[in-house]
């Protein structure tokens, strides 16, 4: 499935990038590996992420060996990721 980014999550992923670099190359790409691994996961499975019980449509999937977590919502011929969020910072609670 065609995936697209709001965006903030375009923004995000930049973030990402840019807070991984203070690691160090190896992490920084190590961090990008695996958040295209999550997506290519998300565009091959748009409906096997967690559902965000308070956000009707939502999903959810954390990068597992990386402190991010992936929102995104299901359309008919796309996936939109919507944030990329550190998995230290307060919840989300804002619909955007």
């Amino acid at each position: 499935m065609k995936v697209e980014f709001s965006e903030r999550a375009a923004a995000d992923l930049r973030k990402v990038s840019a807070d991984s670099q203070v690691f160090g190359a190896a992490v920084a790409a190590a961090v990008e590996l695996r958040t295209r691994q999550i997506i290519a996961h998300i565009a091959a499975r748009p409906y096997a992420a967690a559902r965000v019980i308070e956000r009707p449509g939502m999903h959810v999937i954390p990068l597992i060996r990386y402190p991010y977590k992936i929102f995104s919502r299901v359309f008919e011929d796309r996936v939109r990721i919507l944030h990329i969020r550190h998995t230290s910072r307060r919840p989300w609670t804002r619909d955007r």
